[in-house]
């Protein structure tokens, strides 16, 4: 796929931004290389490739799951302007 001038000058209306005629032959460059780089990565055979959650093959260390802060609701609702059911009421902002 390769972008024109006026591919890039529409995109760039449509996102709002002004470019001049030597940006947005700068861009057109620019994005054709990626769609390049995409192209030439879409031709390698990955069928058998598994995907991976991360570039390095590291692990994640985790904490055991437990509870290590204590249930203050009743506290916090305590010293809330205003509380129905257990639930916050706040001002109506939206008509």
């Amino acid at each position: 796929m390769s972008l024109s001038l006026d591919d890039v000058k529409r995109i760039a209306h449509l996102a709002r931004i002004r470019v001049t005629e030597p940006e947005a032959a700068q861009y057109r460059e620019q994005l054709n290389g990626i769609f390049t780089l995409i192209e030439e990565m879409q031709a390698f055979d990955t069928a058998g490739v598994a995907p991976m959650a991360h570039a390095r093959d590291i692990h994640q260390r985790l904490r055991e799951d437990v509870v290590s802060e204590t249930d203050r609701r009743a506290a916090y609702q305590a010293v809330a302007p205003q509380v129905e059911n257990g639930l916050y009421l706040v001002p109506q902002v939206i008509e």
